[in-house]
């Protein structure tokens, strides 16, 4: 399981012209997170992915998440799982299957909510656009497995 998280003021989803999951917020901050999910990830690494996205002192002040309430905009992006050593062609073979993947993105979400944190989330399998205005920019990669 992969994570580019980055500290946003505002991020939105939208899908067929319509906005499906919106944060804003210019005084906290808040976190973008695209999340994508491997077939060979461990049964508890979405636990570890929670954790991560909640706890990261990644935010201004180096805060975290949950220490300041800050909302989260959780999208899936299997591409992240995208192989890329060799030839001009990423290879998907890493990703896991949308059946595989939706169920652990819905326990990444309940995750971080029973942790009291706003989330917002994309469309699991719809052709997202996605906006954000990047704060800093601070962006990292998350890597669970």
């Amino acid at each position: 399981m992969k994570a580019v998280l980055t500290r946003v003021t505002q991020a939105s989803v939208t899908v067929d012209g319509e906005v499906v999951g919106a944060i804003d917020c210019p005084d906290t901050g808040g976190i973008l997170a695209l999340v994508g999910v491997g077939h060979h990830d461990s049964d508890d690494a979405w636990e570890t992915m929670v954790r991560k996205i909640a706890e990261l002192r990644i935010l201004e002040g180096e805060k975290s998440v949950v220490e300041l309430g800050a909302p989260v905009l959780l999208v899936s992006q299997f591409t992240l799982m995208g192989r890329t050593k060799k030839g001009r062609r990423p290879s998907w073979s890493d990703a896991a299957s949308g059946e595989e993947a939706r169920p652990i993105m819905v326990k990444i979400a309940e995750g971080l909510r029973s942790r009291g944190i706003p989330v917002e989330e994309g469309k699991f399998g719809a052709m997202m656009q996605v906006s954000s205005v990047n704060d800093g920019p601070f962006t990292v990669l998350v890597e669970c497995d």
